[in-house]
């Protein structure tokens, strides 16, 4: 389907620019993984699963930047897709360590690839440098701290 191309008056604004790139990167994203029957934030719990040996319910929603309770649900339902499975921690009974089953771990695989796919078909517009640019540019905005956690200059 053909897109209305947006009025020049909101193409100049920064929250415009990212909320539509947002809307179609989400757009493919969706496409991409619904085959592998998991979305974005599902595909982001087993990575963070993958990249750690060991990590609590709660350790793992802190590393993705989510609540307790969302995790809950995402564990949950990932759970019910047999992608992960909860054991007790051996050290402390009251944490629930959450780790990738062998079926979780080949979906991750399959679903990366369709990502990384879905990834290079979007930034296709942009030349490779470009790309690259993009990615360490945001990069940057996503790890700095917050304008109004910055100390001002002194000068």
């Amino acid at each position: 389907m053909a897109r209305d191309a947006p009025p020049e008056v909101l193409t100049s604004r920064l929250g415009y620019l990212f909320k539509h790139a947002y809307l179609r990167l989400t757009e493919e994203s969706a496409r991409a993984l619904a085959p592998y029957g998991i979305d974005g934030r599902e595909l982001a719990v087993l990575a963070v699963l993958d990249a750690h040996a060991e990590l609590s319910q709660l350790e793992a929603a802190g590393r993705l930047g989510v609540d307790r309770t969302t995790m809950v649900a995402l564990v949950d339902t990932l759970e019910g897709k047999e992608l992960v499975e909860r054991r007790r921690s051996p050290q402390d009974r009251r944490k629930n360590i959450v780790r990738l089953t062998p079926s979780g771990r080949q979906r991750l695989h399959d679903a990366e690839s369709a990502r990384q796919e879905m990834e290079r078909r979007f930034l296709a517009a942009l030349s490779p440098s470009d790309a690259t640019r993009l990615f360490a540019i945001l990069q940057s905005l996503v790890t700095a701290p917050a304008p109004s956690e910055r100390v001002p200059d002194a000068t």
